[in-house]
């Protein structure tokens, strides 16, 4: 099931992707907590002003390196990036005026169903609610709190697909249309699964958290005037123009 958020004139609403009739079908609630029922309200799928899917109640955590091989879960080098930080496809990537340099990773991101802590790998499934696409855009900072955590500086949709295998799913990013990062989830150093259990032994991840998985290598530099996009197999593709503020 693909979880799609819209913008409508009675504001944020989630809604389920028909692919057959090319229609989102508007829900009564979030899904997430309550129950999945079509309000009756139908958006024609070319004209759905997607919104980012998932505004994380509280953090986004993220792995730099699992790509890699060699390396122990534990020595992986983790960040957050605040809420603030989310943005929709379509919506501009704002480069910070600070930053002479500034880098997309596109990334297969997992969103989180319930509180937990300390869960074990194998029992991950039970706390994933379902999977998106996101940029982890990066600006060379001294700090990393500053480079991750600009505001646009993630993102993601276009929907929340529930029911994926995403052991082997291809993950690409363009800049205007060529591609840049390349890679497969079958090539990360750990499973998902393994990802989400050891952000849990760090941090209480709680309900709409999103855990970022890491990205492929490649050329990653984006400039004003571009446009990036993100694409993982099953889910669908983030799109951004790359700006500068006015």
């Amino acid at each position: 099931m693909k979880i799609a958020r819209l913008s409508l004139e009675q504001g944020p609403r989630y809604a389920i992707l028909d692919q057959d009739a090319g229609q989102y079908l508007v829900l009564t609630d979030d899904p997430m907590f309550g129950s999945v029922e079509v309000s009756g309200q139908r958006v024609p799928e070319e004209e759905a002003q997607l919104l980012s899917p998932m505004i994380p109640r509280s953090k986004v955590v993220g792995y730099i390196g699992t790509y890699g091989s060699g390396v122990s879960l534990e020595n992986l080098e983790m960040f957050l990036k605040p809420n603030t930080s989310v943005i929709g496809t379509d919506d501009p990537v704002i480069l910070p005026e600070w930053a002479h340099t500034v880098r997309h990773e596109p990334e297969l991101a997992v969103v989180i169903s319930r509180a937990c802590k300390d869960i074990p790998a194998s029992r991950a499934k039970d706390v994933i609610f379902g999977y998106t696409v996101a940029n982890d855009v990066t600006a060379v900072a001294p700090d990393k709190a500053r480079g991750k955590g600009f505001d646009t500086a993630l993102p993601t949709g276009p929907v929340i697909e529930t029911d994926l295998d995403v052991s082997d799913l291809h993950v690409v990013s363009r800049v205007d249309r060529q591609v840049r990062r390349e890679g497969r989830t079958s090539e990360l150093a750990f499973s998902v699964n393994e990802l989400v259990a050891y952000a849990s032994t760090i941090f209480t991840l709680l309900p709409g958290d999103i855990v970022l998985t890491g990205a492929p290598a490649g050329d990653g530099e984006i400039k004003a005037g571009e446009l990036v996009e993100v694409e993982v197999e099953g889910i669908g593709v983030v799109a951004n123009p790359v700006m500068r503020r006015a």
